[in-house]
């Protein structure tokens, strides 16, 4: 290699646009200007991408790169695709990033790489995959930004060399792609070259990245006649004349590989380089490559041509003793023949060898005859097992053999993609399982391969999926615990495929045919899960009597006891029964535990336990365990549709809470985690639809309006229930744009397949207010009964958040005589609710209808309360409201609070030690010497601080 660089800096000729480029970028990373004066400006990194067919000098420039990068000091990661390692997963990756961290204890490697350790470590070879669920590609290419961006800071300025990107693994390349537009923010560097007409498919989005060119590669040209000439005459003289020089032009086409090959050659041959030899050099040009060069090895014996082929089938970093142990050669012979192929400038290296270049490479191994070309990978995954190096060093050869039903061929493949598989990258995994497929594997075994394909299939190609595991059902299943796992699988994959009812009937089939007990349990669970989530479940009341009959007289001994339990909590929410038994299903499901990240195990149900505490007034507690479970999923390396709902379904409790920038900024990063994993699935629905309310409730119509519109927010709705409802939310936009009749149709349609399924609780999809809301245009009668069934709807669930809610909106539909005093019920009740934007509604327009009845020294004290909690929930359009208010009471708004900590003041907190422990207002009052409507107000702010309603402040407190 050292060699091949002096030769490379020698004959870089033609290349000064894109030294100069290299030059410029170089420079601003290391904040110099370009004549190396003192450090000026934050250093800026960029991407240079070069362009060019083979043997155009990309590897020469990318040498030259490297060299000036050291000078200047930089630290330099290297790496280069290759033809034959293509579908080894992560191989480029490892070699950019393994070098900077091998070696270390392991202990060091767990601080250096954090929370990362059990995620990233597998992909890079730094340590063994472990026993738990795989991360899934986005979370392990998160995890890998993470160590280069680490990287890059702490050994900054840092230069990324890429060669060959055109060969580069689909996982490495997927990843570098992704990252690489975030270089310019980094002290990063990052130089790849590429054949533009060899980028793969699964690359296309290296062709279009930003760089120093606009978006576009830099193309390497053909040096001209001029630069072949000053090439040849550094090889071979001065002496060589210009027709000589020209027709080394002509017959290379000024391909720089060529040219220096052919002087090589030349060189060699003792040719005198005038015109009377050049008629000499279209034979030596065709000797340097394709079937010339194949002829000149064929000439150096067979012994030196098998090792040749070997090294060929093994591609880079070639260890002599394996080339030699597949060509089936002996020690000295092979010795022998890399001699000979280092002399005849194929082979370069002694300890680990490489090809001269890849063009030389490609052409040995396109060289070699088929049939023997099959069993040299035969051969070659033998050797590679027996050196230690394990199924995944293997597979890939095994993926180039011929079918012959070996049950060892199999064994290996499925060895590799469990490895695979654990380690991230699930394409390759499903690569080498449907290669086990053809071989084909014994009759009791083909099941078991097809739930592993399955299973590596699980979420990215869903109808590959239930093919794969409807036909593993069909084969003859020896092991119960197979058929179930199946099953489980298959019923999974089904639900996330939008295909509800099939997998609740998959599971009715199994459940109706299996023995055992506790497994029959387990799918009873799996099927009330899915049925939970089913929008046109048929029969959902007779679901709830069942779930109900059994749930209670389970004790949550296991896990699935605590998982029917858990859907016993949410059928008790969405039926509304009173608030206090669905609390204390819920604390019954978490007794044993619930973890989210369960291998074998969906995270529906312990995110149903979390919110079933949000509905019933305790968004603190669930503000605790979504820390806990997205704690969960991080650990896993879970950053797709997991950590999406995640981040959406938190945005929604600090949406209930009335902490509506965060909620903001929590659903916008759902919602950019949401488009990874692909419009149109519910991921996608639950955090569109959470935006819109966001914005609707910060009193911004027209962002909202416009999120409705780029996603199309509107029918038809998703097979699955989300939360908030789909077509309840998409009503609530109508009204908000003014048109009031399409809402109530879409409202009432959301109330006819609701209410049939037995989910009237209004503190879980308030369809019933809203269509209140827009039936008062036209009918304001029918108005009144739809809000006062809501109010009563909300008196049975009995949160004050709810009841709050419903008679807020009751007030807005009623006569006016009637709105005062609903709103200070509303008032009263949401005082003692977490909920602060409702909180602040209800203060607004009870202060309004105040304002309206002549009583302006109330009005202007529910008004100023409602200024200030609206200014604290970051409710700018109620904000608006409430100073327009004020100022047509002729009151002056005074200065707006900041937003308030959760920490509580020294009178708050005693104020919600007396209450907890049963002491009434007045008490309270008396002891803190002051009036009872205070007290309220303290403990109306403890509430909203601690997340929970007035009876959940003991626990509260205790957390």
């Amino acid at each position: 290699m050292a060699q091949r660089s002096a030769l490379s800096r020698k004959t870089l000729l033609e290349r000064e646009s894109e030294l100069t480029a290299v030059d410029e970028a170089l420079g601003e990373l290391a904040c110099l200007r370009a004549d190396g004066a003192e450090p000026r400006g934050r250093a800026r990194g960029a991407l240079l991408a070069f362009a060019g067919r083979a043997g155009i000098g990309k590897t020469t420039l990318l040498a030259e790169v490297r060299r000036r990068a050291a000078a200047r000091g930089c630290t330099v990661l290297s790496a280069r695709g290759g033809d034959q390692e293509q579908r080894v997963a992560f191989h480029v990756a490892r070699q950019l990033l393994q070098p900077q961290l091998a070696g270390a204890a392991e202990t060091e490697l767990r601080d250096a790489l954090g929370s990362w350790y059990d995620i990233v470590g597998p992909a890079l070879g730094l340590c063994a995959p472990t026993d738990g669920a795989p991360p899934d590609p986005q979370g392990l290419r998160d995890g890998l930004d993470w160590v280069l961006t680490h990287l890059a800071v702490r050994h900054s300025p840092m230069v990324l060399v890429l060669d060959d990107a055109h060969w580069a693994d689909p996982e490495s390349l997927g990843w570098l792609a992704a990252f690489v537009p975030r270089a310019e923010q980094l002290p990063l560097l990052v130089a790849v070259a590429y054949r533009p007409d060899e980028l793969p498919e699964h690359a296309e989005s290296f062709r279009g990245l930003p760089g120093r060119a606009g978006g576009r590669p830099l193309d390497l040209e053909p040096l001209s006649a001029v630069a072949v000439a000053r090439l040849v005459r550094e090889s071979l003289g001065a002496h060589a004349d210009d027709a000589f020089c020209r027709e080394c032009w002509a017959v290379t086409a000024g391909n720089p590989f060529e040219a220096v090959e052919l002087t090589a050659k030349v060189r060699d041959r003792g040719l005198t380089p005038t015109g009377a030899g050049a008629h000499l050099l279209r034979d030596l040009a065709a000797a340097v490559k394709g079937s010339g060069l194949v002829a000149r090895l064929e000439r150096l014996g067979t012994s030196t041509v098998r090792f040749a082929w070997a090294c060929a089938i093994l591609g880079t970093e070639i260890r002599p003793t394996l080339a030699a142990a597949v060509a089936g050669l002996g020690r000295e012979e092979a010795a022998d023949a890399a001699d000979a192929l280092r002399g005849a400038r194929i082979l370069t290296g002694t300890e680990t060898l490489e090809f001269v270049h890849p063009l030389i490479a490609t052409a040995v191994y396109r060289a070699i005859p088929p049939g023997f070309r099959v069993a040299l990978h035969g051969q070659a995954a033998w050797c590679v097992i027996d050196e230690g190096q394990g199924p995944s060093a293997a597979a890939r050869h095994l993926l180039e053999t011929h079918p012959e039903g070996d049950a060892w061929v199999v064994q290996q493949l499925r060895a590799a993609a469990v490895e695979t598989l654990r380690a991230g990258a699930p394409d390759a995994a499903r690569s080498y399982l449907a290669r086990a497929l053809r071989e084909p594997p014994p009759s009791g075994d083909r099941a078991a391969v097809l739930y592993e394909l399955g299973s590596a299939s699980l979420l990215t190609e869903p109808a590959t999926t239930v093919n794969h595991l409807r036909a593993a059902l069909d084969e003859p299943i020896a092991a119960p615990e197979l058929r179930h796992n199946i099953v489980y699988r298959l019923s999974q994959v089904l639900a996330h495929s939008d295909r509800l009812a099939e997998a609740s009937d998959t599971l009715a089939r199994e459940i109706r045919v299996t023995d055992d007990a506790r497994i029959r349990l387990r799918m009873v669970a799996e099927q009330f899960m899915w049925d939970a989530f089913r929008a046109d479940e048929p029969d959902h009341p007779s679901r709830s009597r069942r779930l109900t009959r059994l749930a209670d007289r389970l004790t949550g001994r296991d896990l699935t006891e605590r998982y029917i339990i858990g859907l016993r909590t949410w059928d008790a929410v969405l039926r509304g029964e009173p608030a206090p038994g669905a609390l204390h299903h819920a604390e019954r499901a978490l007794a044993g535990g619930l973890g989210w990240a369960e291998s074998d195990r969906g995270f529906e149900v312990p995110v149903l336990v979390a919110l079933a505490f949000l509905y019933c007034d305790r968004p603190g507690r669930t503000e605790e365990l979504f820390a806990a479970g997205i704690a969960d999923f991080e650990r896993q390396g879970w950053r797709g549709a997991h950590l999406s709902f995640a981040y959406t379904l938190l945005a929604y409790v600090r949406y209930r809470r009335g902490r509506l920038a965060e909620a903001e900024d929590f659903v916008r990063a759902g919602l950019r985690l949401a488009e990874r994993v692909g419009p149109g699935t519910p991921a996608h629905w639950y955090a569109v639809g959470i935006l819109i309310e966001v914005l609707l409730a910060r009193g911004r119509l027209t962002e909202a309006a416009q999120a409705g519109d780029d996603f199309s927010f509107c029918a038809p709705y998703p097979a699955a229930v989300v939360f908030p409802d789909a077509q309840t939310v998409h009503g609530e936009l109508l009204i908000a744009r003014g048109r009031t009749q399409q809402a109530a149709e879409e409202l009432a349609a959301a109330g006819r397949r609701l209410d049939p399924r037995g989910m009237r609780n209004p503190a879980w999809c308030p369809w019933q207010l809203h269509l209140a809301r827009a039936q008062a245009h036209e009918t304001p009668e029918r108005a009144l009964d739809t809000a006062f069934e809501a109010v009563a709807r909300a008196r049975q669930f009995g949160t004050p958040s709810a009841v709050g809610q419903a008679l807020r909106i009751a007030a807005e539909v009623a006569p006016g005589s009637a709105r005062v005093k609903f709103l200070e019920e509303s008032v009263a009740q949401l005082e003692c609710s977490p909920s602060a934007y409702e909180l602040a509604c209800a203060l607004v327009a009870l202060g309004t209808e105040l304002r309206h009845a002549a009583r302006p020294k109330e009005a202007a004290e529910h008004l100023y309360r409602g200024l200030d909690t609206a200014v604290q929930c970051g409710a700018d359009g109620l904000v608006d409201t409430a100073r327009t208010e004020l100022a047509a009471a002729g009151l002056r708004p005074r200065r707006l609070h900041g937003p308030e900590t959760d920490t509580l003041t020294a009178r708050e907190r005693t104020a919600a030690v007396r209450a907890a422990g049963g002491r009434t207002t007045g008490d309270i009052a008396a002891e803190l010497g002051t009036d009872e409507q205070s007290v309220v107000h303290l403990l109306s702010a403890v509430c909203r601080k601690l997340g929970t309603d007035r009876t959940g402040l003991a626990a509260a407190l205790d957390h």
